[in-house]
C-alpha cells in the first residue's frame, strides 16, 4: 500500500519493559479551578457512546499533543519545561477551545536499555500530562510511532522515524533502509524494505518485540496510576495501544483482514489484559483497525476495520485516523474541498463503530499548512471538522435533521508551540539541523506556534478551530450542526445557512456563527453543555430553545435552565448550561452570536418557528 500523504502519522506504541516502580503518589485530589458538582467523572463507554458519571453523552475535541515527541532536541518529551506545558494547555483551551489531548510518548526514551524503564522520563511525562489534566482536558496516552524507528534510517537519508528504541532494531537484522522514488515520507510504509521487515517482526513477535512492549507500555500505566492523585486519574480516557498498525508485509495467502483476525486483534486483546492488571481496568483501549483500511485512494484501501473483533464493547473504542490523501498529493484532487466532502468517509467510521457496539473518536486528522497543496486546507479542515459534527452536508442537514447521526470525538494533528522554532538534528547529523514546520519529514501542520513575544498564538482561523460543540449531552443527542463561517482567505464559508422558511431565525442569526442541538432528554439531574467559543462573548450571546430565551445568559444556578459558566480549568474558557427537569423528551437548542440586543418579539418569532420545526421532524 502506498500512502500518498505528507503527513502519515503511525504511533508505534512501543514501550516495553516490566520494571516495578517506586514512589507515592500525591496525598490529596484536587479538582481543576472552576469545577462544578457535575464535572470530573470518569469517562466510560456505554451504548456506542462516552458517557460521564452524570450519564451524559461526552464529545471529546481537541489536538495531539504533540509532534515534538517524535523529535530529539527534547528527549521526547512534548515540551521543553512543564511551564510551556501549562502555557499549551492553558491556549488549548482559550484558542482552540479543547477539552481533550492525545498526549504522545516515546518508546525510545521510556526504555532506552532493554528491560529498564527509566523512570525519570516517567516523571517528566507524568509532570507534564498533570499541566493538561490540571486545566480540565482529558488525556489518552499514545505511545507514538511512525516508520517504527528513527534508528532505521541513516545520518544523511531523506526521510527519519520514530517509536522503537535502538536496542529493538539491534536485536533484528534489517536491510540498508531505501524508499527508492518517493514524493512522500509515508510511501516508506510499503516501499523501505527496513521499515516493512521491521514491522513484520513486530507483529510476528521476533525477538520478543512485542512482549517486550506490552511490559514497558504495562510499566508505564502503572506508574500513571500510582503517580497521578484520583482527581487527575480520572481524566485519563483511556490508552491508544498502537497508531496506524500495519503489517510489514502479509505471509503466504494472508490478507488484510485475516491479519486484523490473527495478529493485530489478539495484539489488542492482550494490551487490554495488561491495562486491567494494573488498575486500567475502567478505561477503554483506543484500538486502531489496519491503517488503511478508510482509506480514500481506492488503490491504497485494504479491507479492515476489525470486522472479525466481534462486538468490542465497553473496553474498546474504534480509533481512527483520516486525511484526505488526494487533496494532499496535489493531483488527485484539484481545486478545494466543498460542502458534504467528507460525509461519506465519516459516516463509514459511525457505522462501523455502531456495528462493533462502541464509541468512534477520529485521533488524528489535518491538512498541511504550508506547501503547495496548502491552500487546500481552510475548505479541507471545516469540512472534516463538518462531517465530525454530522454525518449529513449542510445544505441538506435541515431538511433531514434526524439523520444527522452520532456527533464524533476527534483530535487534530497537531498542537505544538514550537512549530517553525525548532533545533533537531535529524538522525543525529549536525549539518542537517532542522528549525521549519513541524521538524519531521517536512510536515507543517501544527494549528499553533509561539510569536516573537512568546505568546501562543493560532495559525488557522480561529472561527474554524474554536467551535461549539455539545461536549455533555444529558441524554441522547439526536442531531447538531455548527456553522463556523470560517474564512477561505478573504471569504467567508457558510455551507448551512438557515433556510428562508425559518425567517425569523435567519433574520436572528443574520451573518452570525451559530450552533443547534436537538436531544432527548435523560433521567439525570446534571446539565446539557456545549462550549462557547471566544467569538461567543456573553454579552454577545443569544440562545433560543424550548427550556427559555435569552439574551446575554446570566451565570449558571441550579435553577437556571439557561446559563452560561467557566470551563474547569482556570483558563477563561466558557461554557452554556442547559437544564431540563423531564426524562425522554425531545430538547432543542439554538446559539449564536449574530443578534446585537434582539428584540423580545423576534426572540418569540424564532422560538415559534424552532418549536414547529423540531416538532415536525423529531
Amino acid at each position: 500500500m502506498r500512502k500518498i500523504r505528507v503527513r502519515l502519522p503511525a504511533v508505534l506504541v512501543v514501550l516495553c519493559g516490566s520494571l516495578t516502580v517506586a514512589g507515592v503518589p500525591p496525598a490529596t485530589a484536587a479538582t481543576p479551578s472552576g469545577s462544578l458538582w457535575f464535572d470530573g467523572a470518569p469517562l466510560t463507554v456505554r451504548d456506542g457512546r462516552f458517557t460521564d458519571g452524570q450519564g451524559r453523552e461526552v464529545v471529546l475535541r481537541g489536538y495531539n499533543v504533540s509532534g515534538e515527541t517524535k523529535l530529539e532536541e527534547n528527549g521526547g518529551l512534548p515540551f521543553a519545561s512543564v511551564a510551556d506545558a501549562r502555557t499549551s494547555a492553558t491556549a488549548l483551551r482559550a484558542l482552540g477551545g479543547g477539552n481533550a489531548v492525545r498526549f504522545l510518548l516515546s518508546w525510545a526514551h521510556a526504555e532506552p536499555v532493554r528491560g529498564q524503564v527509566d523512570t525519570a522520563y516517567l516523571a517528566a511525562v507524568t509532570e507534564q500530562m498533570r499541566a493538561f489534566l490540571d486545566a480540565g482536558i482529558r488525556v489518552f496516552p499514545d505511545f507514538h510511532q511512525d516508520l517504527y524507528s528513527r534508528y532505521l534510517f541513516d545520518s544523511g537519508s531523506w526521510y527519519t522515524g520514530d517509536g522503537a528504541p535502538k536496542w529493538a532494531l539491534d536485536a533484528g537484522s534489517y536491510p540498508k533502509e531505501s524508499c527508492g522514488i518517493c514524493l512522500f515520507w509515508g510511501q516508506n510504509i510499503t516501499q523501505n524494505a527496513a521499515v516493512q521487515k521491521a514491522q513484520y517482526d513486530f507483529w510476528h513477535n521476533t525477538h520478543g518485540l512485542q512482549d517486550a512492549f506490552l511490559a514497558t507500555a504495562q510499566t508505564t500505566m502503572a506508574y500513571l496510576k500510582q503517580h497521578l492523585d484520583s482527581a487527575e486519574f480520572a481524566g485519563i480516557t483511556g490508552f491508544d495501544p498502537y497508531n496506524e498498525p500495519y503489517a510489514g508485509g502479509y505471509d503466504s495467502g494472508q490478507t488484510s483482514r485475516t491479519w486484523e483476525r490473527d495478529l493485530l486483534w489478539p495484539f489488542h486483546v492482550r494490551f487490554r489484559a495488561r491495562m486491567d492488571a494494573v488498575g486500567w481496568q475502567d478505561k477503554p483501549a483506543f484500538v486502531e483497525p489496519n491503517l488503511f483500511w478508510n482509506a480514500n485512494i481506492s488503490t491504497q484501501k485494504q479491507e479492515g476495520g476489525l470486522l472479525d473483533a466481534g462486538t468490542l464493547g465497553p473496553g474498546y473504542v474504534l480509533n481512527t485516523h483520516f486525511y484526505d490523501q488526494k487533496a494532499i498529493s496535489g493531483i488527485l484532487m484539484w481545486g478545494k474541498a466543498a460542502d458534504g466532502q467528507y460525509a461519506a468517509d465519516f459516516a463509514a467510521v459511525r457505522d462501523r463503530a455502531s456495528a462493533a457496539g462502541t464509541a468512534a473518536v477520529v485521533s488524528e486528522f489535518g491538512h498541511p499548512l504550508s506547501g503547495t497543496v496548502s491552500d487546500k486546507a481552510p475548505t479541507v479542515l471545516k469540512a472534516m471538522y463538518q462531517a465530525l459534527d454530522s454525518r449529513l452536508k449542510g445544505a441538506g442537514w435541515w431538511a433531514d435533521p434526524a439523520s444527522s447521526g452520532p456527533v464524533l470525538s476527534g483530535t487534530q494533528w497537531q498542537w505544538d508551540l514550537y512549530n517553525g522554532r525548532h533545533h533537531e538534528p535529524m538522525n543525529g547529523n549536525p549539518g542537517k539541523v532542522l528549525a521549519s514546520g513541524d521538524a519531521w519529514n517536512d510536515e507543517d501542520l501544527s494549528a499553533v506556534r509561539l510569536d516573537d513575544s512568546g505568546n501562543a498564538t493560532l495559525r488557522q482561523d480561529a472561527r474554524l478551530l474554536d467551535r461549539v460543540y455539545p461536549s455533555a449531552t444529558a441524554g441522547t443527542a439526536l442531531a447538531f450542526t455548527y456553522e463556523d463561517r470560517s474564512r477561505d482567505g478573504s471569504a467567508t464559508l457558510t455551507w448551512n445557512p438557515v433556510p428562508s422558511s425559518l425567517p425569523n431565525v435567519a433574520k436572528l442569526v443574520g451573518s452570525g456563527q451559530y450552533g443547534l442541538l436537538v436531544w432527548r432528554s435523560g433521567d439525570g439531574t446534571a446539565p446539557t453543555e456545549l462550549h462557547l467559543p471566544a467569538s461567543f462573548p456573553t454579552g454577545a450571546t443569544t440562545v433560543v430553545s424550548d427550556l427559555g430565551t435569552v439574551h446575554a445568559p446570566p451565570a449558571y444556578g441550579s435553577a437556571t435552565p439557561v446559563a452560561v459558566a467557566p470551563e474547569p480549568g482556570g483558563t477563561s474558557s466558557r461554557r452554556l448550561l442547559l437544564t431540563d427537569t423531564d426524562s425522554g423528551v425531545p430538547h432543542y437548542a439554538l446559539v449564536t452570536n449574530g443578534a446585537t440586543a434582539p428584540a423580545a418579539d423576534l426572540l418569540s418569532a424564532a422560538k415559534a418557528e424552532l418549536a414547529a420545526w423540531a416538532a415536525a421532524r423529531f
